[in-house]
């Protein structure tokens, strides 16, 4: 056999090597990326958009996989979704509870399968199922609310936009009805549940205009409540005469107070919980150790301060 030909075949033979090791590695690599599961309430409301963002700029970053699943408010999708994921072999589970009781059996069959649990912008009812909750200061927000409303009105006639199955939105309203003091100036005259969602929030707060209440004030658990709110007023003209408030400080909510439409909102940082919920992330997956409960500070939105936060974006 020639020389140069049987350089040709060791050099045939080398590159042969070369492929199937690095089809190998390749392999390996993928086997190895980390695969976390994420299922918000409902991917209408932005928040849950830029939480998911920043999320995914860590995950991705890092080489790794992200699954996310929107269950459109129903919480029997919802568990469907999360089982799914499980069969998906996720790692670990991010989830924004549509109703933080009926999550509770989903929950439970991640936790036999051994996979860790994050819980963002709300509560679980068993917090044993949890490795860490991050959340915003929600009962502080609806605080922040009421301390407002008595700073600038005497009295008033209130109603609530309520959506029960959060428990992130039932600590607001109950902070804020907690604050009220009770010497009757501040009435509660009609309440609704909204979902959290503008296009139930307005037909919901017409329905009890139709009815009779007269609202000098609108507590509403998110900026799309309010929003919904705010578009009822308008429709019958009596949005001048009525104190909105919201919480998240949407780009919409804060444009809407620097034109004097709106009363207040309380802003959280979806930017903070989603790079919280990052960190929080890897600190399981690598088995350090992580605080049981993250609470965001929240900050209130008024004409008085608006000229120092971003109208375009989020905190």
């Amino acid at each position: 056999m020639s020389q140069k030909r049987w350089l040709y075949i060791v050099a045939a033979a080398a590159l042969t090597l070369v492929l199937l090791l690095a089809r190998s590695a390749g392999g390996q690599g993928d086997n190895a990326r980390l695969r976390i599961g994420a299922t918000y309430m409902t991917m209408n409301n932005p928040f849950y958009s830029v939480i998911d963002e920043e999320l995914r700029l860590m995950i991705e970053s890092r080489g790794d996989i992200l699954l996310t699943r929107d269950p459109a408010l129903d919480q029997e999708k919802q568990n469907e979704q999360i089982r799914d994921l499980l069969q998906e072999g996720i790692d670990i589970l991010v989830i924004n509870p549509v109703d933080f009781r009926e999550a509770t059996p989903a929950l439970r069959e991640v936790q036999a399968a051994g996979v860790p649990v994050v819980v963002v912008d709300s509560q679980v009812s068993d917090p044993t199922l949890a490795r860490c909750t991050i959340v915003s200061d929600n009962y502080g927000a609806g605080v922040l609310c009421a301390e407002h409303l008595q700073q600038t009105r005497d009295s008033g006639r209130i109603i609530l936009l309520e959506h029960p199955k959060a428990k992130s939105a039932r600590d607001r309203i109950k902070g804020f009805c907690d604050t009220l003091p009770a010497d009757g100036r501040y009435r509660i005259v009609g309440r609704a549940d909204c979902a959290g969602q503008l296009e139930l929030a307005m037909p919901a707060l017409a329905a009890l205009l139709a009815e009779g209440c007269q609202p000098d004030i609108v507590m509403a658990l998110n900026d799309p409540s309010a929003m919904g709110a705010m578009a009822a007023l308008e429709d019958r003209g009596l949005l001048s005469g009525v104190s909105v408030y919201g919480v998240d400080g949407a780009p919409e909510a804060k444009n809407m107070i620097a034109e004097g439409a709106m009363t207040a909102t309380v802003a959280q940082s979806p930017f903070k919980i989603g790079q919280a919920t990052a960190q929080v992330v890897y600190q399981i997956l690598s088995g350090e150790p992580c605080e049981a409960e993250i609470v965001v500070p929240v900050e209130l939105v008024t004409c008085e301060n608006i000229g120092a936060f971003n109208l375009e974006g989020w905190q």
